[in-house]
């Protein structure tokens, strides 16, 4: 779902492509990956 997104898909055609989603899914999938790559970096001092 990501890379059709990423590649223009917009929220329409993919539940067009896919019915048995719906748009709650594709939101859900998007704040999963947000909270994957969402996290604090820790700084080092030296």
């Amino acid at each position: 779902m990501l890379e059709l997104l990423a590649s223009g898909g917009t929220e329409d055609s993919i539940l067009a492509d896919y019915p048995y989603l719906e748009r709650e899914d594709i939101r859900a999938c998007l704040a999963f990956a947000v909270a994957q790559v969402d996290h604090p970096i820790l700084r080092t001092t030296s």
